[in-house]
C-alpha cells in the first residue's frame, strides 16, 4: 500500500462509522415501526412486536464508537493501571498509559458531543468547552499535585503549539491535498487570532517580570511577585474566556458558522472551540460530506435524524464520568513515572512535556480537524484547531494556576525564555498564513516544519 493510499485510509475515521451506525440504526428502526403498524400477518392474530429496549440501542451507539481501529489501543487502559498499581518499571506504566490516553480522548469526545446534541447550542457548547481539553486539564492538575511544575508549564504551552501548528498544519496541507485551495471565514479567525496574540502577551508579562524587574529593596522576593502577577493575569484571562463564551456562542453565532456547508458550524466536541452553530450538530455534521455508507441500494436512505442523540442520557452521564475518572487514573500514573522515566530513557522532561503528552491530549482534535479539511469544510477545521488553542491558553492555563493558588501550590506564569518565544513565533506565524483566509498544502507544510524545528529544539534542551 502506497502513502497516499494509507493516507486515505487513516482519514476514515470516528465520523464515518459513526454515519454508517446511525443509519443502519434509522433502517433497522423503520422496519421495526413498519412491523410494528402492520402487526404479525402469518399469525393472522395482529400481534405486534415488542420495541427493542433502550439498552440495546446504547449498545449498537457504542459499538459504533469502538468501531474505529484506534480504539484498539484501549487494551493498554487495564493494562496501564495495573502498572502503575503494582509498581512496574517506569518504562511500562509511562509507555502503557500514555498510549491509554489516545482511545480515551477520542471515546471522551464522541460521548460528549453525542450529549451536547441534547441541549442544543449554548449548552452543548458550555458541555463541549468544559470537557473539550479534559484530558490536557487532568494531566496538568495530576503534575501540579506532584510538583512537576515545569512538566505543568511544559504541557499546557506544547498542547497550545500542537494545536496551532501540527493540526493546523496537518489540516491545511492535507485539505489541501484534495481541495487544492480552501477558504475559510476571515473575522471569526481574526477574532481567534487576535485572542491567542492577547493571551501570548499575557504569558510573557510574568515572564518578562520575573527578568527584568529589579528590586529596590534587597530583602525582596521576586518570586512571590511574579506569583502575584500570575495568579492576577490568570483571574484576567479566566474572565475573558467568558467574554469569549459569551461572543461565540451568544451574540456572534454566525462568525463561527460554516456558511459554504449550507450553515453547519457545530463540530460537537469542539463546539465550545469555535464552532457551536444554532444546530450545534457535533461530529454528526461533519460526516455530511462523507462518502455513502456500505448500505444495500434498498437501505441507502440519509437518515433526517442523523444529528441527534443516538446515546440516552443515563449512558451518556455514565460512560462521560467512567471515562473521566480513567483518565484521571491514567494521568496520575503517567505523570508519577514521569521523571524516571526521563532519567531512564534519556529524554528531557521538557521533550516529553512540549511535545509527546499533547500528542495524546489533542488525538481528537487531531483527526477531526484533518477529517473536516478534506472535506472542504475549513471554518470547522479552523474552528477544531484554533479554538482548542483558546481554550488551553484561555482557560486552561489559568486554571492551573488557580488551582496551584487554592491548593497551596506554587504555580506562576514565568515560563522560561525559549518556550515563551516559542509560542509568540508560532501565534505570529499562524497569523501570517491564516491573513489572507485561504489555504493550501504548502502552507500547512510552513507550519509543521515550524513545529518540527521546535521538537528539535525541545529534544536537545
Amino acid at each position: 500500500m502506497d502513502v497516499w493510499s494509507k493516507a486515505r485510509v487513516l482519514i476514515r475515521t470516528k465520523n464515518e462509522w459513526r454515519r454508517k451506525a446511525s443509519d443502519r440504526r434509522l433502517v433497522e428502526s423503520l422496519a421495526r415501526e413498519r412491523e410494528t403498524l402492520l402487526g404479525d400477518a402469518s399469525a393472522g392474530k395482529g400481534v405486534l412486536h415488542a420495541r427493542e429496549p433502550w439498552w440495546r440501542g446504547d449498545l449498537q451507539t457504542v459499538k459504533g464508537f469502538l468501531s474505529n481501529w484506534v480504539h484498539l489501543m484501549l487494551v493498554a487502559v487495564p493494562l496501564g493501571i495495573i502498572a502503575g498499581a503494582l509498581k512496574w518499571s517506569s518504562v511500562y506504566v509511562f509507555c502503557l498509559n500514555f498510549l491509554a490516553l489516545i482511545p480515551l480522548a477520542l471515546l471522551l469526545g464522541d460521548v460528549t458531543e453525542d450529549l451536547a446534541l441534547r441541549y442544543g447550542s449554548v449548552i452543548g457548547g458550555l458541555i463541549n468547552a468544559t470537557f473539550g481539553n479534559i484530558v490536557e486539564i487532568i494531566l496538568s492538575i495530576a503534575a501540579l499535585f506532584h510538583e512537576l511544575y515545569g512538566v505543568v508549564a511544559a504541557s499546557l504551552l506544547g498542547s497550545i503549539l500542537s494545536n496551532l501548528l501540527l493540526v493546523t498544519g496537518c489540516s491545511f496541507f492535507f485539505g489541501g491535498l484534495y481541495n487544492k485551495t480552501q477558504k475559510f471565514n476571515p473575522t471569526g479567525t481574526q477574532a481567534s487570532s487576535s485572542l491567542l496574540f492577547l493571551a501570548a502577551l499575557a504569558f510573557l508579562i510574568p515572564t518578562g517580570a520575573g527578568l527584568m524587574f529589579s528590586p529596590e529593596k534587597p530583602d525582596y522576593d521576586t518570586d512571590k511577585m511574579v506569583l502575584r502577577i500570575s495568579r492576577g493575569t490568570a483571574v484576567v484571562l479566566l474572565l475573558c474566556y467568558g467574554c469569549y463564551l459569551g461572543f461565540q456562542l451568544g451574540t456572534h453565532v454566525d462568525l463561527f458558522q460554516d456558511d459554504a456547508n449550507n450553515g453547519s458550524s457545530g463540530n460537537g466536541r469542539h463546539g465550545g472551540n469555535g464552532g457551536s452553530s444554532g444546530s450545534s450538530g457535533g461530529d454528526c455534521e461533519i460526516t455530511g460530506g462523507c462518502g455513502s455508507s456500505d448500505l444495500d441500494a434498498g437501505e441507502a436512505y440519509v437518515s433526517p435524524h442523523w444529528n441527534e442523540p443516538q446515546l440516552s442520557l443515563t449512558t451518556s452521564v455514565l460512560l462521560l464520568t467512567a471515562i473521566t475518572l480513567t483518565v484521571a487514573v491514567a494521568s496520575e500514573y503517567l505523570t508519577a513515572s514521569l521523571e524516571q522515566f526521563s532519567k531512564r530513557s534519556g529524554l528531557g522532561e521538557a521533550f516529553l512535556g512540549t511535545i509527546v503528552l499533547p500528542i495524546a491530549g489533542n488525538a481528537c482534535e487531531h483527526m477531526t480537524a484533518v477529517i473536516v479539511a478534506t472535506k472542504n469544510k475549513m471554518d470547522l477545521s479552523m474552528g477544531v484547531a484554533i479554538g482548542s488553542s483558546i481554550q488551553v491558553a484561555l482557560f486552561a492555563v489559568p486554571l492551573a494556576v488557580v488551582v496551584g493558588w487554592i491548593s497551596g501550590h506554587p504555580f506562576s506564569l514565568s515560563f522560561d525564555p525559549f518556550s515563551a518565544m516559542a509560542l509568540m513565533l508560532s501565534v505570529a506565524q499562524v497569523n501570517f498564513v491564516t491573513a489572507g483566509a485561504t489555504s493550501n498544502w504548502l502552507l500547512g507544510v510552513q507550519l509543521m516544519v515550524l513545529f518540527a524545528l521546535l521538537s528539535l529544539a525541545y529534544y536537545f534542551k
